[in-house]
Order: structure tokens, then C-alpha cells, then sequence
């Protein structure tokens, strides 16, 4: 488990004379363009320049924790992480967390092998539910209604491959191993590029979610109010033209459209010979 500390200024609405420093544990790991590595080595991207600025704003620090998504859910849930960005709301949730307001919105899509028996008149995934197709997931990750529903055909779990690293799935699919995986929007074309599988996987419109991204915090060891803050940031964030920047910064004009910074920072990061950690 890897920490890096992030040194922010801590204010007077933070603290009073004496209390301890308000300090937060965030979940990341190599999730671009949310979460990466840049050539420096340091921490970037979106999600964690969004928060890094709320929390900056509200006189907190932060330090990073390097977790796979499943074992972050547990981890908030027993109260040794504080934050985790970028969750969707579930009522199993709701129990063990608080959820922000939405930072950003890019939905969950179907991207399929370009060989891969799919209707090209498919748009959800109840249209391919039946067909054979082979489909590849992340543990522990929730995407939506559909297939919740789908999750319940035994037919449709035997064909389903769950693994804890994307990575391995795009991978899997390279090899005609599976037909399609699941993944973010603006991830799936930025990884797809990063890993020059661009020609063999495409993305379908097939939209399988398309709930905003939320910021779950411990009930356990984050207040309510405390939340509402942070809401209060993002959204004075939103009038001042700060969030916009950051997401046109690594999403483009567009949902998923890599801006050429976000491009060079990716090339930077290959030419180094850094492997992307997942």
C-alpha cells in the first residue's frame, strides 16, 4: 500500500488553536485520466485535481492510499479511508457512506472487440444479453441498472470474466479471449490509446450507465456536515470556471475527447519507460 502525502494549508475554518489538522485518506490508483502517473512520477488528473482544490480550499490535507476499488469499499466501510472518489450511488452504500453532489459526468460504455459478434443496433445491454457475447468486468464495481438485472441470469454470470486490474481485461480482449468490456467513457478511449489497441477495440453505443460520478466519504470518520462543505466548494468551484478547467484540461471540449496536453502528458509517460501501474 503506497502513501503520498500532500502538503496543503491548513486554515483557521479547518481548525481552531490546538485541534488536531484536518487530514483525509483518498483512494487512487492508476485510472486515467482521473487518476496517473506523470513523467515526474508525481500523482495527477482529474479527479485529483478536483479534490485536491476543494480540500485546499477548506484548509484540509490530504494523502493518497493506493487501493484496488473492492478492497477501497471495504476499507470506507470499516473507516480506515476516508474518501473515495468517482463511486456511483447504491442503497448498500448509503449505509457505510455520505456522497458528494456530482464533480464530473461520463458514462459507463460497452467497448467491443472490432470482430465481436454485436448488433450494431445494440444500445443497452439488455440487447446483447442473450447473444453469447463475452463480456469482461472489474470486481466490485457497480454499472447500473441493467446489469444488476442481468446479474441474476445464470446464463449471463457464466459468460461474464471479473478481474481486479482493466488492464488485464483490455488485454484479454486483445486476444479474442473475451468480446467486450465494460469501463468509463473517457478512461476506455485513454487506455485504449495508451495501450495502442485503438485499431482492435472500439467503443459501441452501447451506454450501460449514465450516473455522474460522486465522492463517497466514511460515515465512520466524516460528518455530514462536513460534505455539505465540500458541496458548498465544488460548487462555488463550478461559478469561478475552476472545475471547467480541469475537466477541458484532461476531457477536451467533449465527453472522452483527450485535449493535446492530456496527449503529450500520456506520451511524455510512455517515453519515459514508466510502466503504467494499474
Amino acid at each position: 500500500m503506497a502513501l503520498f502525502a500532500m502538503g496543503l494549508s491548513v486554515t483557521a475554518w479547518a481548525q481552531t488553536p490546538g485541534a488536531a489538522p484536518c487530514v483525509l485518506s483518498m483512494r487512487w490508483a492508476d485510472d486515467p485520466p482521473y487518476f496517473m502517473r506523470g513523467p515526474d512520477g508525481q500523482v495527477r488528473g482529474v479527479r485529483f485535481e478536483l479534490t485536491q482544490e476543494a480540500l485546499r480550499r477548506m484548509g484540509c490535507q490530504f494523502k493518497l492510499v493506493e487501493l484496488p476499488w473492492a478492497r477501497a469499499l471495504i476499507e470506507l466501510e470499516a473507516g480506515r479511508l476516508d474518501m473515495l472518489p468517482g463511486a456511483l450511488r447504491r442503497p448498500e452504500r448509503e449505509v457505510y457512506a455520505h456522497f458528494s453532489k456530482p464533480l464530473q459526468r461520463s458514462p459507463n460504455v460497452l467497448f467491443a472487440h472490432v470482430d465481436a459478434p454485436l448488433d450494431p443496433r445494440a444500445r443497452r445491454l439488455t440487447d446483447i444479453a442473450a447473444t453469447g457475447f463475452r463480456l469482461g468486468v472489474q470486481i466490485g464495481v457497480s454499472y447500473g441498472p441493467d446489469f444488476v438485472a442481468l446479474s441474476a441470469d445464470p446464463a449471463f454470470v457464466d459468460r461474464l470474466q471479473k478481474l481486479t486490474s482493466r488492464r488485464s481485461l483490455w488485454q484479454m480482449m486483445a486476444l479474442r479471449r473475451i468480446d467486450g468490456v465494460i469501463a468509463d467513457e473517457a478512461t476506455g478511449r485513454y487506455e485504449l490509446g495508451e495501450l495502442g489497441l485503438t485499431e482492435q477495440i472500439r467503443q459501441t453505443a452501447v451506454v450501460v450507465s449514465d450516473e455522474p460520478a460522486l465522492v463517497m466519504f466514511s460515515k465512520r470518520t466524516v460528518s455530514a456536515e462536513f460534505v455539505s462543505r465540500f458541496d458548498a466548494v465544488i460548487a462555488e468551484m463550478d461559478r469561478d470556471g475552476s472545475l471547467a478547467a480541469v475537466l477541458r484540461r484532461y476531457l477536451g471540449p467533449e465527453p472522452g475527447e483527450l485535449t493535446p496536453g492530456a496527449r503529450a502528458l500520456r506520451a511524455a509517460g510512455a517515453a519515459s519507460g514508466r510502466a503504467p501501474r494499474r
